[in-house]
């Protein structure tokens, strides 16, 4: 930080004290007021803030009032995930690109549709000409997902004309949006290596006739190679990934931005920045991370009475990184299952025996299996589910993807997701500016002339 020898001993540190004395919310005024925090109602459901087709999300349903557990469902435009994914997969084809055509046009396309869709995306995966000199090489970032966001929003620049929002230039300036964002990522990462781990800069082409899932696997890997199984298994992972509903965070940001009417790339670039956070998109980091306490902690992993007990040392912030929470466990919807990671856990399960990692896979297995009666011993009586992050950071470490890649391969995937519900809030009926209420607390009270203060 720039000038801090002129900031005097102290000074933040008295600043910070004056913050908190004079910011304290009283915890109660959130039940007085019937405040939903978090955009949930009281019952766990969500509030409803719009009306879309564009994918629905099912964990439970409503029988007399009451939340009913119930298998989850992940669909995309009135198609099951899973019945989508089975329909690429025993064609033997990538269906990433498939799924985009989908969500964003609301419907499958015809092979001549896909031919040209797939076609137009080839042509567009290139980044403007010295965009990676100028914008990413000059200026790296020790967080790719940073790059990313920053990178979004400079394109702006690149675009000639980024103010037009008439549906033809809105499609494709996403659809180049979406082909870019590989790319994008990709020389961030390379950035990111050689300028702040001290290794050699490695700079890949996309290369023409390869997947979404193929072309990634080229361009972060310094010597091009990568087998069948694992393009697969990447296209399967941003499948899976594309899409989770107008209700996620990353999802609603983009949307009350583009209902402003601001443009593309800043409505996008503020999803970029809400997926990066733990709570969201970071969370498969934080899930690696927590494993990495696990092993270490857990003498020997097959011991279910002994990881239950580091279970509850996490739950009592006594373990981890003292938050209290199981990371992968639990979903805002989902209740029985999260059909995201019962898809990656099978994958990963065939994975980890190829790689000899059986041991570790069962780890998790062990983690997914005591979390509930762990929560339940501590008060906490909450149906919970794997979320798609327990599984999804372990299935890209036995892929050799390291762990800086892991959110932004997430961002690279939900980009189609983000630019459907953009489009779907400037073009639907009934759109206007989204502008929740805040109950105001603070009580009035007089100017004091400074002298008597």
């Amino acid at each position: 930080m720039q000038n801090e020898a002129a900031v005097p001993a102290g000074f933040l540190e008295g600043l910070c004290e004056e913050y908190r004395k004079n910011n304290q919310i009283d915890p109660s005024a959130y039940e007085k007021w019937e405040v939903k925090r978090g955009l949930r109602n009281a019952d766990g459901t969500g509030v409803v803030a719009g009306v879309t087709e564009i994918a629905n999300v099912r964990g439970y349903y409503i029988q007399d009032g009451d939340r009913v557990p119930m298998p989850g469902q992940l669909i995309y435009r009135g198609i099951d995930m899973t019945e989508l994914i089975h329909g690429f997969t025993s064609e033997h084809r990538f269906g990433y690109a498939e799924t985009a055509y989908l969500l964003l046009f609301g419907a499958l396309p015809t092979k001549a549709q896909l031919e040209g869709f797939d076609a137009f995306m080839e042509a567009n995966h290139d980044l403007p000409p010295m965009f990676t000199e100028d914008m990413i090489l000059k200026a790296p970032s020790p967080d790719v997902m940073n790059k990313l966001g920053r990178a979004v929003l400079t394109l702006y620049s690149y675009d000639d004309n980024p103010e037009d929002m008439t549906l033809s230039s809105e499609l494709r300036r996403a659809m180049i949006l979406i082909a870019r964002a590989p790319q994008i990522v990709a020389h961030a990462y390379a950035a990111k290596r050689h300028y702040y781990d001290n290794e050699s800069l490695y700079l890949h082409r996309p290369q023409p006739g390869l997947s979404a899932a193929e072309n990634f696997l080229w361009a972060v890997r310094h010597d091009n190679k990568f087998t069948p199984e694992e393009a697969r298994l990447l296209d399967l992972c941003l499948v899976i990934h594309a899409e989770h509903g107008g209700g996620n965070n990353s999802a609603f940001a983009c949307r009350v931005l583009s209902s402003t009417g601001t443009d593309l790339y800043s409505a996008v670039g503020a999803a970029v920045g809400s997926l990066k956070g733990p709570r969201h998109g970071g969370a498969n980091k934080k899930v690696m991370e927590m494993f990495r306490y696990i092993e270490d902690g857990v003498k020997d992993w097959a011991d279910e009475e002994e990881v239950s007990a580091y279970l509850g040392k996490l739950l009592s912030r006594e373990a981890g990184d003292r938050t209290g929470l199981i990371y992968g466990m639990g979903h805002a919807i989902y209740t029985l299952s999260d059909p995201r990671a019962v898809i990656l856990k099978k994958f990963a399960r065939d994975l980890a025996e190829s790689k000899g990692m059986l041991d570790e896979f069962r780890l998790y297995e062990a983690v997914e299996r005591l979390t509930p009666q762990a929560m339940a011993a501590h008060g906490q009586r909450k149906v919970v589910c794997a979320n798609v992050d327990l599984f999804s950071g372990f299935v890209y470490k036995m892929m050799g993807i390291p762990m800086e890649l892991y959110t932004p391969l997430f961002a690279m995937a939900r980009m189609v997701g983000w630019c459907a519900h953009r489009m779907e809030e400037l073009y639907t009926p009934g759109g206007r500016i989204i502008r929740p209420a805040y109950k105001v607390v603070a009580p009035l009270r007089p100017f004091v002339p400074l002298e008597e203060r």
